[in-house]
């Protein structure tokens, strides 16, 4: 499979974070233009396969905006305001267009990791 796919796990809860919102941007210079926005499902991926695919799956850096603050507060997380974690960007390059690019990402109220999945 080629294309740009995440799965958001919600550690503090052990479970998928399901509804969770997510923007996609491409970026050139300081520069951010908006690709895409889409919601993790129950199991805390995006329905449709991958977010980017095809012909727009293309070589680049782009970001992933995930809105955790409002996944959290609606998860029913009681967060100090302002929140540690409110929005988390993961800025990242696709350099192999005939590759897949897994993005997870782990999350808490207080932290969060990231890696290059398979």
């Amino acid at each position: 499979m080629t294309g740009l796919t995440t799965h958001v796990l919600d550690t503090a809860l052990g479970k998928p974070a399901e509804g969770l919102r997510i923007d996609l941007f491409s970026v050139e210079g300081d520069l951010r233009k908006l690709l895409k926005t889409v919601e993790t499902n129950a199991d805390g991926r995006v329905d449709g396969g991958p977010i980017l695919v095809g012909d727009s799956f293309t070589a680049g850096t782009y970001e992933l905006l995930f809105h955790v603050g409002d996944y959290l507060r609606a998860s029913g997380t009681a967060l100090p305001h302002p929140a540690f974690l409110d929005l988390v960007p993961i800025r990242f390059g696709i350099a192999d267009t005939t590759a897949h690019y897994h993005v997870p990402l782990l999350i808490s109220p207080y932290g969060y990791s990231t890696y290059r999945g398979s």
